[in-house]
């Protein structure tokens, strides 16, 4: 791959869609350089939504398919992608990453991948997953992202579950998890990124490294992919039992648009550079950075390493970041860190945004101190994303608000009997249905969907108040789901992985107000008759739940009891559990 231009030197047309109105280009190279008939043309700005018009009208195409969006769209010798290494980077332009994807989706067609399979993704930020996941949606397949902070457990059940026959994956998680892999029937063919692991265990999948996509030839084809075609299936979890695959369809990338435009401030702006420390696995880091900031015409740095505070600010600098989607937990580390306005100073972020909890007013002043910027905070879910959020450029947000409704949304606080709530009253936050940006369906579980959408509403079990002026504040959980780190983690999965270990009866999983993560796990156990608790027990059964599931998920604190509150059914008050360890705290 040839290097394409400096992302930092690129700068370019469009402020206002809505407007049509231009800048002249003062890029230093022309290979960076977006003219503009290419950014003005109908079919671009349309997919962009605009943000101005009144009322707002969603446009979404009868053909869309995400990958011709994203890169084929674009300009290609501008820049799409940075990746950094931690001192060397690569640069790849949009008419790169077009070909990569076309070479991709050849491989996938040449191993007997069809419309409609699923290709599971799990590799670190970086040209693969992007090249992975716009390869699949051009053979119209669907796409599967896996976190690598997965364990080889919570591989396996979602490689099964979704049917998937291909897997992307790196060296260093193949070696973790390919025990499990052996177990997943449906799957065929294994790419690896980087080298070629040993044979000491020999998996029933081909298994092939993913640079033969360089040498691969281009696919000519790239379905013609309808806005419900499904194009991604991302887990999510569930409060009992294994986690829920949302189902989307190419229309996730146009009804992602007003929020993200809105929480970067009328993005795109010239010379803007996104990044996101955020898994390119969740919808968070694909959809409020990465597939929208690409179609949108603007390059993204990936950044596959650990992430740190001095990393951080070395990775705005060197390339000129003006947008970033920073989640709280990352902002809390940067504020323990000590990093203070001298250390920012130079920067070129114009905005931050984050989601996934409360900010709270001492870090949102410590941020826009310290960054010298302003940030936006937005709220959504796997099944239905963006749809409130602060805009900071039209008004200070008020004290713990989460926003207001973004463009393209309708949002209703109903009580248990489906009726509006009183301005001031809690209520559950539900969307409107026929929404864009809500899920086709939780993939070979109706039932589950039918209990998510109802009654012309989609239900996200989440609880808030709204003032006279349409501001929201976040309430908590109408159920048990716990919000740590910025992931949502159902108690199910995790109880499931504690029962799994030959000590325990029985487990319940809650979360606990935390400073740095929100809400922290806390696991209740009840062991089998001949086992007595201790520390090392503690630390074997978090262990058990870190190496199978995810590190995130694992109890950071284990009480052990004699017996667990149920229902007259059977079912684990865990309500009852957390309430109580709240009355011990001072």
């Amino acid at each position: 791959m040839s290097p394409s231009a400096d992302a930092s030197s690129r700068a370019w047309a469009w402020n206002s869609v809505s407007t049509g109105s231009t800048r002249s280009p003062t890029s230093r190279s022309s290979t960076s350089r977006r003219s503009d008939a290419s950014v003005s043309t109908p079919e671009v700005r349309a997919l962009w939504q605009d943000l101005q018009a009144t009322p707002f009208t969603w446009h979404v195409p009868d053909t869309l398919n995400i990958a011709r969006a994203c890169v084929d769209d674009q300009r290609p010798a501008d820049v799409a992608l940075i990746v950094d290494h931690g001192g060397t980077h690569t640069r790849y332009s949009f008419g790169e990453l077009a070909s990569l994807s076309r070479r991709f989706a050849g491989l996938l067609h040449d191993c007997g991948t069809r419309v409609g399979d699923r290709v599971g993704v799990m590799v670190p930020q970086g040209v693969e997953v992007a090249t992975a996941h716009l390869g699949t949606f051009r053979l119209g397949a669907v796409t599967v992202p896996l976190s690598v902070k997965f364990g080889p457990e919570a591989v396996a059940y979602r490689l099964s579950h979704s049917g998937a026959r291909v897997l992307v994956i790196d060296t260093d998680n193949y070696v973790r998890v390919r025990q499990a892999l052996a177990d997943v029937a449906s799957l065929q063919t294994v790419f690896v990124v980087g080298p070629r692991p040993d044979n000491r265990c020999v998996q029933p999948q081909q298994l092939r490294s993913f640079d033969e996509v360089y040498p691969a030839t281009e696919f000519a084809h790239t379905a013609d992919t309808g806005p419900d075609s499904p194009a991604i299936i991302i887990y999510t979890s569930g409060t009992t039992g294994q986690p829920k695959g949302a189902l989307h369809g190419h229309r996730i990338l146009p009804a992602h648009m007003p929020g993200m435009r809105t929480a970067f401030m009328n993005a795109p702006q010239p010379g803007d550079v996104f990044w996101t420390p955020a898994d390119w696995a969740w919808i968070g880091g694909l959809f409020d950075v990465l597939f929208t900031a690409l179609a949108l015409g603007c390059p993204v740095v990936a950044t596959p390493g650990k992430f740190s505070a001095a990393g951080t600010l070395e990775v705005m600098r060197r390339h000129r970041v003006t947008a970033a989607f920073v989640p709280p937990t990352a902002l809390k580390q940067l504020r323990s860190a000590g990093i203070t306005p001298a250390d920012t100073r130079g920067l070129a972020v114009r905005i931050l945004a984050t989601g996934g909890e409360s900010l709270g007013t001492a870090l949102r002043d410590w941020i826009e101190s310290t960054f010298t910027t302003s940030i936006n905070e937005f709220y959504g879910q796997t099944e239905i994303n963006m749809i409130v959020g602060t805009t900071v450029d039209r008004a200070r947000p008020q004290p713990d608000s989460m926003g207001r409704t973004f463009p393209g949304f309708d949002v209703e606080l109903l009580d248990a009997n489906g009726r509006p709530v009183a301005p001031g009253e809690p209520g559950e936050i539900c969307v409107r249905a026929g929404n864009p940006g809500q899920f086709l369906q939780y993939w070979r579980q109706p039932d589950k969907t039918a209990e998510k959408v109802h009654d012309g509403w989609i239900h996200t079990g989440d609880l808030a108040r709204r003032d006279d002026a349409g501001n929201f504040t976040y309430q908590g959980r109408a159920d048990d789901i716990i919000s740590t780190a910025g992931y949502r983690v159902g108690p199910g999965e995790i109880e499931e992985c504690l029962l799994s270990h030959p000590a325990v009866a029985m487990a319940a999983a809650v979360g606990v107000p935390d400073e740095l993560r929100g809400e922290a796990i806390h696991a209740f156990v009840v062991l089998t008759a001949d086992q007595q608790p201790d520390d090392a027990l503690t630390a074997d059964l978090q262990q058990h739940v870190k190496s199978r599931l995810a590190f995130y998920q694992y109890p950071r604190a284990i009480t052990f009891r004699a017996e667990l509150p149920l229902t007259t059914t059977g079912k684990i008050l865990r309500r009852e559990l957390r309430a109580g360890l709240l009355r011990k705290e001072p």
